[in-house]
């Protein structure tokens, strides 16, 4: 009965660039999903459940500083877990 779960809720914003202070590499691990809009992402850089939005990548247009180029998309966003 003291056994402890491993944590099965998603965090409200997550990131998967290392340099970002929402990046959480417990949460990646899981194998993160999306849907938004009601349909799944493969693409996303960065979900806020609570302000309703997701930047995915642009392409391969890359900033002066070799990033990805992102754009932030509004709509209803569901992450999960998958498997």
């Amino acid at each position: 009965m003291n056994d402890i779960a491993p944590a099965t809720t998603l965090p409200d914003r997550l990131c998967v660039n290392p340099k970002s202070p929402h990046y959480n590499e417990a949460v990646l691990a899981r194998d993160v999903g999306i849907l938004f809009n009601g349909v799944e992402k493969t693409n996303v850089e960065e979900y806020c459940v609570s302000e309703g939005w997701i930047r995915v990548s642009a392409g391969t247009a890359k900033d002066r500083f070799g990033n990805a180029m992102t754009v932030k998309l509004k709509g209803k966003v569901e992450p999960f877990f998958k498997g």
